[in-house]
């Protein structure tokens, strides 16, 4: 397993908790720092004693620091979320879909088919202009090969052409998704229960970060409020390169156009699943739209295309053919129980089968 040690989750937690590496040298009864010093950096392992102190010190279950899925301590989150989601709702659902993450990864590598690292960067740093965010979505729309509606082929293309985990998940309510960098590997979770505009953008939003983590790391919450000058504008670059990702010019360019119809801005935002707003100010960016059109548009004539579904734009089945297939093999190998899998992705066993067949995978276990 690569998972990280006890220590690495012990640090986490003490950091979470603002304590000082002496503060829980008490608590732990070490007679020296440099004891707590070596268990954190992994020099020393926890023992079966230490353990249980620590166990009790913080009130968790043993769970946390035996579990070889959970990547607390060693993953990187930044999420998208309404101001007024509370930041224990979120923690809590953090360390769920980290569990998610971190089997698909530890599942993979122990059948010998070990994630890849990401290779792929855009070369844009915080100096960079919005113009450059943008034309590197055309550009990564165009090497992912999209096709005429990006938003359809997206999650699929960042899988094959980009090894990132893609995850479709039923989100705490005000969560819209989240883009996660760990060891070896980069993923985002989107709340498939979002309006299927809302659903493309965040993960168009979301492999912009994965894609400039090092030069421009995103904050961890992403809620609008509280941001720096300069996060803001890395979130402004995120929006233009999501945009040029979902409504290259190449497309838009060949459709007969009727900006100022909001019938044909809402069917045109719904076909490419996205939402008439951002369609309307992509045609602004490109040009074929006048700003003080746009901005004397009656936008309460748009829709979000909530209720207004386009083929092949309905919720999408929970989590993703890509890791329902490992959990499959890891199933049919023997590497993991039908009911702890049951119980990470919170169904019954049956519900599981049932998830198995929903996504064409063949069921690996009995009922």
């Amino acid at each position: 397993m690569t998972s990280a040690p006890a220590g690495t989750r012990l640090k986490a937690l003490r950091e979470q908790r603002n304590m000082s590496q002496e503060e829980l040298s008490r608590v732990l009864g070490f007679d020296h720092r440099q004891t707590l010093q070596q268990i954190e950096s992994g020099q020393r392992r926890l023992t079966a004693g230490e353990l249980v102190a620590a166990v009790e010190a913080f009130g968790l279950p043993l769970d946390y620091f035996t579990n070889p899925y959970l990547i607390v301590g060693e993953a990187r989150f930044s999420w998208r979320r309404d101001a007024d989601t509370s930041v224990a709702n979120l923690d809590a659902f953090e360390r769920k879909a980290g569990e998610w993450i971190g089997a698909y990864r530890e599942l993979r590598t122990a059948m010998g088919r070990p994630v890849s690292p990401i290779v792929h960067r855009l070369n844009l740093t915080r100096a960079s202009s919005y113009e450059d965010a943008t034309d590197a979505g055309e550009a990564v729309a165009q090497f992912l090969d999209l096709g005429p509606i990006p938003s359809r082929t997206l999650a699929r293309a960042m899988y094959e052409r980009m090894s990132i985990l893609v995850l479709m998940v039923d989100a705490t309510v005000g969560i819209s998704g989240a883009a996660c960098l760990v060891r070896n590997l980069g993923a985002v979770l989107v709340n498939r229960g979002e309006a299927p505009g809302r659903r493309s953008y965040d993960l168009a939003h979301e492999l912009f970060h994965i894609l400039t983590w090092d030069a421009m790391p995103p904050e961890r919450l992403d809620d609008g409020e509280g941001t720096g000058k300069l996060q803001k504008r890395v979130e402004t670059m995120a929006e233009k390169f999501a945009s040029a990702v979902l409504m290259p010019a190449q497309i838009l360019n060949g459709i007969p156009m009727d900006a100022a119809d909001p019938a044909w801005l809402n069917a045109t935002a719904t076909e490419l699943g996205v939402s008439s707003k951002a369609l309307k100010w992509r045609l602004v960016d490109l040009g074929r739209l006048d700003r003080s059109v746009a901005r004397a548009f009656d936008d309460d004539l748009l829709v979000n295309n909530g209720g207004l579904l386009a083929r092949g734009m309905d919720a999408p089945l929970p989590f993703g053919r890509p890791f329902i297939e490992v959990m499959a093999d890891g199933i049919g190998q023997g590497r993991v129980s039908v009911g702890r899998v049951a119980a990470m992705l919170e169904v019954t066993v049956e519900g599981l089968g049932e998830l198995f067949d929903a996504h064409g995978v063949a069921r690996t276990f009995d009922i």
